[in-house]
């Protein structure tokens, strides 16, 4: 199994963006992160769950993804169904935003068995706390020490 947090952060929204995750196997774990000079919130959202879920080889074996973004919850869980069948045009008629993205991150969930789970932001999630620091760390221009090696050895409990 594998457990993916992830958090997206943009200054001013638009402005310079970051996202962070963090995916952990039964054995490793590894933070990912990165950033934009011009984005919005929702866009680094999106963005760090489909990196996160890129990073993975095609093993079939479950993944759960939390993040604390309603957006990207209730998007894929939710909305992304009635976008396709309507050819990517909202209830409104209105073309959806960040279409590009949510593409990628519906490619990324083709067969592979995940289970979405909302956390709340900011809320003493020590690895949603950890994800939030990446991604900020990212929007301020700040390239974060990210780690990658043992479980055991992650100073979070995940």
């Amino acid at each position: 199994m594998t457990t993916i947090y992830t958090d997206g952060s943009a200054r001013g929204n638009p402005g310079p963006g970051g996202w962070g995750a963090i995916i952990a196997s039964n054995t490793k774990v590894e933070e990912i992160g990165g950033g934009e000079k011009h984005t919005t919130n929702n866009r680094m959202e999106l963005k760090a769950a489909i990196r996160a879920l890129e990073s993975l080889e095609p093993t079939g074996e479950k993944i759960t993804v939390y993040t604390d973004s309603q957006y990207v919850m209730k998007g894929i869980t939710e909305w992304i169904h009635n976008w396709v069948v309507k050819n990517w045009k909202t209830a409104g008629k209105k073309p959806v935003e960040n279409q590009d993205l949510w593409q990628a991150l519906l490619k990324n969930t083709e067969d592979r068995d995940i289970e979405w789970k909302y956390v709340a932001g900011h809320s003493g999630h020590a690895a949603n706390d950890r994800c939030d620091e990446i991604a900020t760390s990212f929007a301020d221009g700040v390239d974060p020490n990210l780690y990658n090696g043992k479980r055991d050895n992650y100073r979070i409990s995940l």
